[in-house]
């Protein structure tokens, strides 16, 4: 290349949490730019840091495409992220964008710039835009600038993903083969509707499934309103939310609670959450809803605590009864009514299938997307395998840890996102196999990768460093993908969300995944296998 190359970076909508991370992206940056620079190319910014908003990210979409006006549309560009980040601030510029684009995350769990890079990715394969990707903690390191200097030559980047092989039903068992081919066939003639609360949340591009890919699926978007929500939520009974609060408490939850609205977590906050999981059952139950999805960032952020407490009661079996207005029936009564966080469409049908396979088929029912967060080695020496951080703020049922509701503690959302609050789920999956999955959009059609994990138990103290390393306040599974390496996993996935779901032994973990592969191929997605099963 001997064009300066252009570096950009995109940023949350929220300058209170911009302001806070811009430090990290600073050091990210200069640590990029050097070991760009020591290949004998050039770095120019493309925007530069604005001393009245506190950070230099871009921060919206309008000026996202100002900068990239002034970008040589032919130029080599270069996307750094240390933070999460909405991708649609980029998304529109990089979509015309003619020259090589390289997205490059710092491998940290703090913000998180690997949690953003992921969803960009994503977001531009769904919308057919060629990229190269890559990652390193220091930039220093031997892998990174031997793929470093080849984008600099070639303009491309090529990871192995020999992990992954397209499903064989040929070989399932036939318990798998008849489960797969009765949901298949249920939703193909039943149907099913998905309510979703207003689409697009924080710029996942990603996580938006057309009506002509998800409706061949016999899945239909209800298109809610996150107004309807609230206004439902403000006639929910003081003693019916209560009524929800008192069974989380002789559940055995623990909720970390103080005075201050502003810093703290408090039981008017809890209160509140309770009546918007009441307002959400009750009109998922007016629409005949099968899923529903709350947006939970943007919107409500300013008019309510955060949806977390809300989504984690929905995606459990064990959680308070919710009764009509009439109150002459217990909604959804015995089962989740599957929640995805974010409003991702594509987890969420990804979690109808998790539902109703692992009902056909006796398995644990209770499943959540969570963000593939960031991975490290294991410092306790319990394995030598790569450990990832799965972590999402409070979608995780409560059924995914050992002790349920009793080892369930809510905490504060930080206040740089959500300055209503708002508890968390937080607790420790327990140990066991797990079925990962993703659903996600590329040359318009529908795909799903899926396979076997394993979670963990790590002691405490470095369950702690993990928690520290990344955020404190939500659930987190220890989880060990078999057959696959750290580099392939980033090299694959796209998206920042993964679906997980327990089975209750490895056999029956195979025959479950080998079931969903099976109703989803039936259903007219391209499905592949990736790592050992």
């Amino acid at each position: 290349m001997t064009a300066p190359i252009a570096l950009i970076a995109s940023g949350d909508l929220r300058n209170s949490a911009n302001r806070v991370c811009w430090e990290a992206q600073q050091a990210m940056e200069a640590s990029l730019i050097a070991a760009i620079e020591s290949f004998g190319q050039s770095v120019e910014r493309a925007h530069q840091f604005d001393p009245e908003q506190g950070h230099g990210f871009i921060d919206s979409q309008r000026q996202g495409l100002d900068v990239f006006a002034n970008i040589d549309p032919e130029a080599p560009i270069v996307v750094a992220e240390a933070v999460w980040q909405y991708s649609h601030h980029v998304l529109a510029g990089l979509s015309t964008h003619r020259g090589p684009i390289l997205t490059v995350a710092n491998w940290s769990g703090q913000w998180p710039g690997l949690v953003g890079l992921l969803n960009l990715n994503g977001s531009l394969t769904k919308a057919g835009v060629p990229y190269s990707s890559l990652w390193s903690e220091s930039f220093g390191d031997e892998w990174f600038l031997g793929e470093l200097k080849r984008w600099l030559e070639t303009g491309t980047v090529q990871h192995d993903t020999s992990h992954v092989r397209p499903f064989d039903a040929s070989s399932i068992s036939e318990k798998s083969k008849q489960a797969g081919q009765a949901v298949a066939q249920t939703l193909k003639g039943g149907k099913a509707i998905m309510g979703v609360f207003d689409e697009g949340c924080m710029g996942m591009f990603n996580a938006i499934i057309p009506d002509h890919l998800l409706n061949p699926t016999g899945v239909f978007k209800e298109r809610l309103s996150q107004s309807a929500l609230y206004y439902e939520s403000t006639q929910v009974a003081d003693d019916e939310a209560q009524a929800v609060r008192t069974w989380l408490d002789e559940a055995g939850m623990t909720f970390h609670t103080g005075p201050d609205h502003a810093s703290d977590l408090t039981d008017a906050q809890i209160l509140d959450q309770c009546r918007m999981y009441i307002a959400a059952m009750r009109i998922a139950d007016d629409f005949g809803c099968d899923l529903i999805g709350i947006q939970y960032q943007q919107g409500l952020k300013d008019l309510s605590p955060a949806s977390d407490l809300v989504e984690g009661m929905l995606n459990d079996s064990v959680r308070p009864p919710v009764l009509s207005r009439d109150g002459t029936r217990e909604l959804y009564a015995g089962q989740p009514l599957t929640h995805f966080n974010e409003v991702d469409q594509c987890a969420g049908l990804d979690g109808l299938l998790t539902q109703r396979i692992h009902q056909t088929l006796g398995q644990p029912v209770e499943n959540t997307l969570h963000d593939l967060r960031w991975s490290d080695k294991d410092a306790s020496g319990t394995t030598d395998q790569e450990v990832w951080v799965l972590e999402i703020s409070g979608a995780t049922p409560a059924s995914h840890f050992a002790g349920g509701w009793a080892a369930a503690e809510g905490f504060r959302q930080p206040a740089m996102y959500f300055p209503n609050g708002g508890s968390t789920v937080r607790g420790i999956s327990k140990p066991g196999p797990v079925i990962w999955s993703r659903v996600f959009v590329q040359e318009d059609a529908l795909h799903m990768d899926i396979g076997i994990a394993e979670a963990i138990e790590l002691p405490r103290e470095e369950t702690e460093r993990r928690w520290q390393s990344t955020t404190p306040q939500w659930p987190i599974m220890h989880a060990v993908f078999n057959g696959i390496t750290r580099n392939q996993m980033m090299a694959r996935h796209k998206a920042n969300h993964i679906q997980v779901a327990y089975a209750n032994s490895p056999a029956e973990a195979v025959e479950a995944m080998n079931a969903k592969a099976l109703a989803a191929e039936q259903l007219g997605i391209q499905v592949n296998l990736c790592g050992i099963v």
